[in-house]
């Protein structure tokens, strides 16, 4: 039979993979928003060549890219881990 202390510890472990997933996906964000912004005019010229598309469409691809994947960080890693913290602290209480 499964112990409370068990699911605790597992739980807890969990908000920590958690947390670090969340850290890792702002990083990324953060190198593709740097990269982005220092490098557009050469990644422009690059996906021009091979795609075809306009600068519009490249500044289009990236916001909504740069957005989705935020969206994603925040849903799949900042909510559990938030969420598991409460029932952690709850079960503490």
């Amino acid at each position: 039979m499964i112990e409370r202390e068990d699911i605790a510890a597992w739980l807890d472990a969990a908000s920590r993979v958690l947390l670090r997933c969340f850290v890792l996906g702002y990083l990324l964000l953060l190198l593709w928003v740097g990269v982005y912004l220092l490098a557009g005019n050469f990644l422009y010229r690059v996906n021009a060549s091979l795609f075809g598309i306009t600068p519009h469409e490249m500044d289009l691809l990236n916001f909504y890219g740069i957005a989705f994947v935020k969206c994603c960080v925040l849903l799949f890693f900042l909510f559990p881990y938030v969420a598991i913290r409460l029932v952690l602290r709850k079960s503490k209480a």
